[in-house]
């Protein structure tokens, strides 16, 4: 397969002739698509929610796309979304539905009896750390203090996620517990079904310490709602340097949650181009540099072939952690 690259312009230009969504027009020197609906499949102030909108956001002030509208479509571990999409997939063209790493756990596990291949493969966007987090208030401040108290009374300390049990954030949290010596399977874990819920239920009190994104992390460290104890890379982010990873307290893992973009299937190939030309022009410009620096993402872009290919390794190696931990 031979791949050319092509500069922002020519690109953009490639999005608008192909695409076909009304007529080209022009902001700020810049010619743009009409507009891009965004299904996100969780609640509003989770991971996909971030990923989705800025996603938007840069699409639309770099002038790539004219509008973008957004619509959280929560049920099912991400299942209600992806049902939707497939139901309706004849009008559902201009629509481009956010997933991660869950879209793969869970259909390994049962939770919805789809997965990646029965939509069309736009393309993968970003990847974003995970970390824990405590309330700002809390004694707690490293990974060696939550995990003595943790030691005197497990049952007692239960972490949260915004997904469901065997989810993501179950993963993260299990994955952590394990590196640091501890029983995986001895987790309490509590899930939500978006982050915005599960991180008021930290501040509450009903749950000890979160497992979340990174992104959704800076955010409410930013304001002042919470600490991050502990985050999976590994080097510390600039998003937010003063967190400490996992490693540099002696906690052996590391990990990074992808996220990226799905059409409905039989998507027309003219249109699935120029969805993932549109997304590979935004890579070029400042706006998606600022979202990108702001959340502390990393750009991790695979469109096509490879997005399938990158798909069915993260199957495989999920896979077998997952039957490691005793998820599977």
């Amino acid at each position: 397969m031979t791949t050319m690259k092509m500069g922002r312009r020519a690109l953009i230009a490639t999005a608008v002739a192909t695409l076909g969504l009304g007529n080209a027009a022009f902001a700020d020197g810049h010619q743009v698509l009409d507009d891009i609906h965004f299904i996100i499949p969780g609640g509003a102030g989770g991971g996909w929610d971030g990923t989705a909108r800025g996603t938007g956001e840069a699409l639309t002030e770099a002038g790539i796309v004219g509008s973008a509208s957004y619509e959280n479509m929560s049920g099912g571990g991400g299942g209600v979304a992806i049902g939707y999409m497939i139901e309706n997939a004849d009008s559902n063209h201009g629509t481009l539905m956010v997933n991660s790493t869950p879209i793969v756990i869970r259909s390994l596990t049962g939770v919805f009896p789809h997965n990646f291949r029965d939509l069309t493969l736009v393309s993968g966007t970003i990847g974003d750390y995970a970390a824990i987090v405590v309330p700002a208030g809390s004694d707690i401040s490293n990974m060696e203090e939550f995990l003595a108290v943790f030691d005197a009374d497990p049952a007692g300390t239960p972490i949260g996620g915004g997904s469901v049990p065997g989810g993501m954030d179950h993963l993260v949290a299990a994955m952590v517990m394990e590196a640091s010596g501890r029983d995986a399977l001895g987790v309490n874990y509590i899930p939500y079904d978006a982050g915005g819920t599960a991180m008021a239920a930290l501040l509450s009190g009903e749950i000890k310490a979160l497992s979340t994104g990174f992104s959704e992390a800076v955010d409410l460290a930013n304001q002042g709602e919470v600490q991050i104890i502990g985050v999976t890379s590994d080097a510390r982010v600039d998003a937010a340097p003063e967190a400490m990873t996992m490693m540099e307290q002696g906690i052996d893992t590391t990990f990074v949650n992808w996220r990226g973009f799905f059409a409905v299937p039989g998507l027309p190939e003219e249109q699935l181009t120029a969805y993932q030309d549109a997304i590979a022009a935004m890579y070029e410009t400042e706006e998606w540099e600022a979202v990108r620096a702001r959340n502390g993402w990393v750009n991790i872009h695979n469109s096509g072939d490879d997005f399938q290919t990158f798909l069915e390794e993260q199957e495989t190696v999920i896979g077998d952690l997952m039957t490691k931990l005793g998820f599977l």
